[in-house]
């Protein structure tokens, strides 16, 4: 099959996930979309509450600023893959209220063979975590963001991983620290694009940290 026959034949299955309990409330299983033939994938941690009513990543408050951020580095999100680690969103139901949550451990660990086929189809050259959660899944368990961001990793799914800061973090954050993060997510953004296009087909990593592989009513988009 063709990449894009492969994609398709993913994304059916995917759909009708039922793999732990985030099924029961999800609205929209949301994939990955983009560029399938990007050797740079971004990887996040999960969809939000925009994310889940449209069934496409990083559509909400965060996806606007990562649109933003790609722009001034020259790049569009159709030109990139984005992605995250687990397909539907998680959710913690406070009085009469619904707001999103971390994934537990065994939610990511079961969508973790989505992900991994995903990228097995793109088969991408760099991958940019965003945030912490997605680099202890593509880097190594027990990342820290404080002292290992901007650091070039070897993944099994790709020869060069780096981790930024989630652009939702970022959004947390008042004046000044808005803006320094912002700058670095921004920064990190910019050496994983120069990283990509050094990259061609022949060209083996070098001085990358290498690690053990870890253990470890809805819509169709293709695009």
């Amino acid at each position: 099959m063709t990449k894009q026959e492969r994609l398709i034949d993913y994304k059916r299955r995917v759909l009708t996930c039922k793999d732990c309990s985030l099924w029961e409330t999800r609205t929209n299983v949301v994939t990955g979309e983009g560029n399938i033939d990007s050797k740079l994938v971004l990887v996040g941690e999960g969809p939000g509450e925009n994310e889940d009513l449209q069934g496409r990543p990083f559509v909400g408050r965060a996806g606007k600023l990562l649109e933003e951020i790609l722009l001034e580095n020259g790049l569009r999100r159709e030109d990139v893959w984005i992605t995250n680690i687990i397909r539907c969103r998680a959710t913690l139901k406070e009085g009469g209220s619904v707001r999103n949550r971390p994934p537990r451990p065994q939610e990511v660990q079961m969508c973790k063979k989505w992900l991994e086929e995903e990228l097995s189809i793109i088969k991408p050259k760099v991958i940019v975590c965003l945030g912490g959660p997605s680099a202890e899944v593509v880097i190594h368990k027990g990342f820290r963001m404080t002292e290992e961001r901007g650091i070039w990793f070897k993944s099994q799914y790709a020869p060069f991983a780096i981790a930024t800061y989630h652009p939702a973090y970022v959004l947390r954050q008042p004046g000044r620290a808005f803006d320094e993060l912002r700058w670095m997510l921004s920064e990190d953004i910019a050496e994983a694009r120069r990283k990509a296009e050094s990259q061609d087909e022949e060209v083996a990593p070098e001085k990358t940290i290498s690690l053990p592989p870890q253990e470890g009513g809805e819509q169709l988009n293709l695009f």
